[in-house]
């Protein structure tokens, strides 16, 4: 085994329509859902702040994805909803890029779903401070998109 690693050499690569859409969920508690969407949760209102949270990820996470590309993001679309045993979160990058945005999109979804649990862990401890009802799963890329390459 090599331990050799470098970043991929994209200078060759044309700028074209980049797009991915990532998904994720966090399982919570139906009483804690209730209290996020009465807007009782004691931090703060627990979308607003997982929305910001996910803008900010996406445009961060060349400095925390060790071989991603810096690149200029165009557009970022976060989008939380409750789901029946919890939230979830899908968010959308856009770019006109020479490389995917595909991390962009996770990272988006992985911090905004760090944050709700930040914002909610108060609510989801048992008697001994564990939380066993709370998990974060579900986390993949939906759908990626590429347009204008002079191969399609």
């Amino acid at each position: 085994m090599s331990d050799k690693v470098k970043m991929i050499d994209i200078s060759g690569k044309e700028e074209i329509y980049r797009e991915a859409t990532a998904i994720g969920r966090i399982k919570l508690k139906k009483e804690t859902v209730e209290k996020i969407m009465r807007g009782e949760i004691e931090k703060g209102n627990v979308f607003s702040v997982a929305k910001t949270a996910a803008i900010l990820a996406v445009k961060k996470t060349p400095e925390i994805i060790a071989l991603c590309h810096p690149i200029p993001i165009n557009s970022v679309k976060v989008d939380i909803y409750p789901v029946e045993d919890g939230v979830e979160v899908k968010v959308t990058v856009i770019a006109i890029s020479k490389t995917g945005v595909e991390m962009e999109a996770l990272s988006g979804v992985s911090v905004a779903l760090l944050n709700i649990w930040d914002m909610v862990k108060k609510y989801e401890k048992d008697e001994l401070g564990q939380y066993p009802e709370t998990v974060i799963y579900g986390i993949r890329v939906l759908e990626k998109i590429k347009r204008g390459s002079i191969n399609e």
